[in-house]
């Protein structure tokens, strides 16, 4: 949209480094569970209980590296276990021993015997594939006159020209199926491992349970403190405006028979005072589920916010059918919220907003061509936005490289409504 997107060519290149630093690492698992290994063998002579918890910090901080990678490199967020047991007040011994019980370094010790194997293995197939093909394409043509009987490269005997161009066109297929294979064996790699490096089942459901309970609370607070705003907006709007409007009738009765001009300059006050009455009535709604978004659905309330906003805002809706009225309120409140954030500290010039519905989930993304560097721990406003998204159990991403562009990825699991007239 803004950024370049990738060549195949830049793509597959990046994939083949990264399959090479994957074979390095490798190496590095092998000898951080081999020395897990060690230590626990050495156990029974004491060795052991101060050579394990180190080993084990060290494989923690290699398994940890895999999961980011497995979200950068292929887009497959593996959660973590908990954190390794770490009371500096326990001996070695006891510290050891509760390092044993954790099942997340049991896990990790697991995944340390399988990484080399398995996905060391798998990762140098495109690295294989390639430096063979480039012996084929760049080493051969110019060795097999120096071999006295010829050669052969895979299947070819080289021994004239015209078998040489038979083996460099392929070595060039070789090297070509290494970059097209590069991509397949990264995503392959993290299917391998990913059971390894993620947390039981059990351990997911606690962690369910814990976050549905804690965006319970903060749904219930959010709702008292809806309530308490809604409260205060009629106290201090309209019903001071209304009880201003009845001592005004009040008076312009009295004076109606004896001062007509006065009674009627206060009638036409109680006329501007209904107004302001008024006004603030659709205000208040406006704040707690705007009009348009009952009437026309989510596209078209997204774009009444896009056209009251002074940056330049583009709207792309894909959206079939209308939306659950809750799961359509909280996506158009963060929707607005980022357009805000937008607006106030990107120095944006340029917005566009693409709504869409696919497999059970409405995903909206808000793509600003700004400076860039959002950060949610600055009080950019995300962190409420991500708080109103745990209700539903949306999430949202971020991504603010310094110089930009920013995008926003905000995701609700729902399930489309019944056909219904719409716009979009």
């Amino acid at each position: 949209m803004f950024a370049r997107p990738r060549t195949f060519a830049s793509r597959a290149a990046v994939a083949v480094a990264r399959c090479q630093l994957a074979s390095l690492d490798a190496i590095a698992v092998s000898a951080v569970g081999s020395l897990a290994v060690l230590a626990l063998l050495l156990m029974p002579v004491g060795v052991g209980f101060r050579l394990l918890p180190p080993a084990a910090r060290a494989l923690r901080v290699l398994s940890d590296r895999a999961r980011s990678r497995a979200e950068r490199w292929t887009g497959v967020r593996i959660a973590p276990p908990p954190p390794l047991p770490a009371d500096r007040s326990l001996n070695a011994r006891r510290r050891s021993g509760a390092i044993i019980a954790d099942e997340g370094f049991c896990r990790d010790l697991a995944w340390a015997w399988l990484e080399p194997v398995a996905g060391g293995l798998l990762v140098a197939v495109p690295l294989a594939l390639i430096g063979y093909g480039a012996f084929g394409a760049l080493v051969q043509p110019f060795v097999w006159r120096l071999i006295d009987d010829g050669n052969w490269y895979a299947f070819v005997p080289v021994r004239s020209t015209a078998a040489m161009l038979a083996a460099l066109v392929l070595g060039l297929a070789f090297m070509a199926a290494g970059l097209l294979a590069a991509p397949a064996m990264l995503r392959l790699r993290t299917r391998v491992s990913r059971p390894l490096l993620s947390v039981t089942r059990g351990v997911r459901l606690a962690r369910r349970i814990e976050r549905l309970t804690d965006t319970r609370a903060r749904a219930l607070d959010t709702q008292a403190a809806e309530l308490r705003r809604i409260e205060r907006d009629l106290h201090d709007g309209a019903q001071a405006r209304l009880v201003a409007l009845g001592m005004t009738l009040n008076r312009a009765t009295r004076v109606l028979e004896t001062d007509p001009a006065r009674a009627r300059e206060l009638l036409l006050d109680v006329r501007r005072t209904s107004e302001g009455a008024l006004q603030d009535l659709r205000d208040l709604v406006h704040g707690i589920h705007p009009p348009v978004l009952a009437d026309r659905g989510l596209g078209d309330a997204v774009r009444a916010l896009a056209f009251d906003c002074f940056l330049d805002v583009r709207v792309e809706s894909r959206l079939p059918r209308h939306l659950p009225a809750p799961v359509a309120s909280a996506a158009y409140f963060a929707v607005g919220e980022a357009l805000t954030n937008a607006a106030k500290h990107s120095g944006a010039r340029e917005v566009v907003i693409v709504l869409t519905h696919g497999s059970g989930l409405l995903r909206m993304t808000v793509t600003d061509d700004g400076r860039g560097g959002a950060d949610p721990a600055r009080g950019t406003g995300l962190t409420g936005v991500r708080q109103r998204l745990d209700t539903f159990d949306g999430t949202l991403a971020l991504h603010s490289p310094q110089g930009g562009p920013t995008t926003v990825t905000l995701e609700i699991p729902c399930a489309l409504s019944s056909p219904k007239t719409s716009s979009y």
